[in-house]
C-alpha cells in the first residue's frame, strides 16, 4: 500500500546529507515551509546549496538556516530587503556564496531541469554582469543568454490539501515555486494542512500529482500577522 504520510518533520527530513541542493518553495511570505526549514536547522545538514525566491526574512525560517551556519550558497532573485541583516552579513564576511538569478530565469530553470531539458536561451541579462561567461547567440535579431537546469536533489514545499499517494492542492499564492520544484528534485517533501481520504480530491484540482512527492506531513495551520509573520505566542 502506497502512503506517503510522514510521522514527523524529523521523519520526513532523515537522511538529507550534507552538501545537498535544497529547493525551498516560497515567494515573500507566501508558501514558505516554515516548519520544513525550522526541521532542517534541527536535522544538522551543513555545507547546503539553497534555492529560493529570496535569502530569508529577520531570524526566522530560512535566516535561521543561514545563520546556523549550514548553507554554503544560495541562488535566489532577491537576497536584499529591509530584514535580510542575516544573509546581509554572512555575504559581506565571505561566509556565504550568491548567485543572483533574474526571477523568470529562476523558474524556468527550475522548470527545465523537471522538464528534461539540457539548457535554454533566455533574453533576461543579456549584456549586463548576470550573464558572467555564458555562452550567447542571437536568434531572430535578437540576444540571448544560454541558461541551465537548477537541479535539487530535495524540494521543500507547502500546499494545502494532500492524500496519501503524495497528490497535492495548493492555495491561491502560496503555489507559486512549489509545483516546479517538486519536479526538478530527486526528493519532494511537503507540509499540508488536511489530509485528504484518497479519491475525494477532485483531478481537476491537484497540481502536483503524487508521482513527484515523497513525503506528506501535515502541520497544524498558524494565525498570522500582516506580512505573514507567526503571531508571538
Amino acid at each position: 500500500m502506497i502512503n506517503k504520510i510522514a510521522r514527523s518533520v524529523a521523519d520526513a527530513l532523515a537522511g538529507i546529507p550534507d552538501g545537498a541542493t535544497v529547493l525551498i518553495g516560497g515567494f515573500g511570505t507566501a508558501g514558505i515551509p516554515g516548519e520544513l526549514i525550522d526541521g532542517l536547522v534541527e536535522q544538522g545538514a551543513k555545507d547546503l546549496t539553497v534555492v529560493n525566491n529570496n535569502a530569508g526574512n529577520g531570524d526566522t525560517g530560512l535566516a535561521a538556516l543561514l545563520k546556523a551556519g549550514r548553507v554554503r550558497k544560495i541562488i535566489c532573485s532577491f537576497p536584499r530587503q529591509a530584514d535580510s541583516q542575516v544573509f546581509d552579513g554572512l555575504y559581506r564576511s565571505g561566509k556565504l556564496e550568491l548567485e543572483l538569478v533574474p526571477q523568470g530565469n529562476l523558474a524556468e530553470r527550475i522548470r527545465a531541469a523537471g522538464a528534461g531539458i539540457g539548457a535554454f536561451f533566455c533574453p533576461t541579462g543579456y549584456g549586463t554582469q548576470l550573464a558572467g561567461n555564458r555562452e550567447t547567440r542571437e536568434i531572430n535579431g535578437k540576444q540571448y543568454v544560454l541558461e541551465y537546469p537548477i537541479h535539487g536533489d530535495v524540494a521543500l514545499i507547502k500546499a494545502e490539501r494532500g492524500d496519501r499517494w503524495g497528490n497535492l492542492v495548493y492555495r491561491k499564492a502560496a503555489r507559486n515555486f512549489g509545483p516546479v520544484m517538486a519536479m526538478a528534485s530527486k526528493k519532494t517533501i511537503a507540509t499540508v494542512h488536511d489530509i485528504a481520504e484518497l479519491g475525494t480530491l477532485d483531478p481537476e484540482t491537484v497540481v502536483t500529482p503524487g508521482i513527484f512527492v515523497h513525503q506528506v506531513v501535515r502541520i497544524e495551520r498558524v494565525a498570522t500577522q500582516a506580512g505573514g509573520f507567526k503571531k508571538a505566542a
